[in-house]
């Protein structure tokens, strides 16, 4: 095992995975032990009785276009978040490994570390330059570990990482740390995604997802995309049939022409209502500072945030109450909704002072 791939942890690298029962679409399938019928009600292609492709291979070439990278390169997930625990099961040992985290960030790198009993370093990001990066410190807490997460645009502060500083990051750590670049809200950026480095850098993994920007959150499709031994060893990590036959359907049809062009324009209007609802939000006595976001929502700091959650929630609106972090006192992040429940929650803030 070369490249990336062989910082996984010993154990693994002769790792022999387990061989699902592989669908031939002109044959007799007896070879899976699954029901011969299927329900009246069931209306999806393959039927549900019948278990999904393992790979999803037509699924896999259609997002590898939207990503514009080969399609060695894409490994199906349910969502990020599978993304994320498979690596770190494939490349934490117990009590020896580690990974990097720059809070406040998204808190399941974090999770999945402890839960595979890695230790967790924190190299906060820096407040004081709208929550960028602090590099150096990033690289030196790499030389130890094996990942390093960066979410970009990161959540909950909606920052995005210039993309010198994640190839800087790729060549300090090339053969010593995966560098993951969660772009789990990418699409709403104006920072290109990171994709762009990976001819040059190996050691980069990015992490992307259907469930922000193309309104798939129910179906839980994700995907990662790193090199393409790296792809094979995490696809061997994996459960036989990672995405049930419903989410590779419901994908299949976000990616017909129709669907991602209404996608792509939603995207646009998301963006737009973002900046006037960032507008509206700074000119409320309520609110002490609105963060610029490169993602579908934005960070608040509020005078009292106690107050703000309580009052949207009586008003029946959610939102997420970041203000007992460190780093974020006072602070709530809100999903940029549509008109309606924009103004609805904008009208709300407005009573308070």
């Amino acid at each position: 095992m070369t490249g990336p791939a062989s910082l996984a942890r010993a154990d693994l690298r002769n790792f022999v995975p387990y061989e699902s029962a592989v669908p031939k679409a002109d044959m007799v399938r007896l070879h899976a032990n699954e029901s011969a019928w299927r329900h009246d009600w069931d209306d999806t292609g393959r039927g549900l009785n019948r278990y999904p492709d393992p790979r999803s291979e037509a699924l896999t070439a259609r997002l590898a276009g939207v990503y514009g990278v080969p399609t060695d390169q894409v490994l199906l997930t349910r969502g990020s978040d599978d993304a994320i625990d498979v690596l770190v099961r494939a490349f934490c040992e117990a009590g020896r490994d580690r990974v990097v985290v720059c809070p406040p960030t998204f808190g399941m790198y974090a999770v999945a570390a402890r839960l595979q009993g890695a230790d967790v370093t924190e190299c906060p990001l820096d407040a004081d330059r709208g929550f960028g990066l602090d590099l150096a410190a990033v690289a030196a807490a790499g030389e130890s570990a094996k990942l390093v997460f960066l979410c970009s645009p990161n959540n909950p502060t909606g920052n995005a990482i210039p993309g010198d500083e994640v190839a800087e990051c790729c060549r300090r750590l090339a053969g010593r740390a995966l560098v993951v670049v969660d772009e789990a809200y990418g699409e709403f950026a104006d920072t290109a995604s990171a994709a762009g480095l990976m001819s040059a850098h190996d050691n980069l993994v990015i992490l992307r997802t259907l469930s922000k920007a193309y309104a798939l959150a129910g179906a839980r499709v994700g995907a990662l995309i790193g090199h393409p031994e790296l792809v094979r060893l995490l696809r061997g990590v994996l459960p036989p049939y990672p995405l049930p036959t419903l989410s590779v359907e419901a994908a299949e049809r976000l990616l017909a022409p129709e669907a991602l062009a209404r996608a792509q324009a939603e995207l646009a209007a998301t963006v737009s209502r973002r900046e006037k609802l960032r507008s509206t939000l700074e000119g409320l006595p309520c609110i002490e500072q609105v963060w610029p976001s490169e993602g579908n929502f934005l960070m608040i700091r509020c005078r009292d945030a106690d107050a703000a959650v309580s009052a949207c929630r009586d008003g029946g609106v959610l939102v997420r109450d970041f203000s007992r972090r460190p780093r974020l006192e006072g602070c709530v992040r809100v999903t940029v909704g549509d008109e309606a429940q924009n103004r609805l929650l904008t009208d709300i803030l407005a009573r308070l002072t």
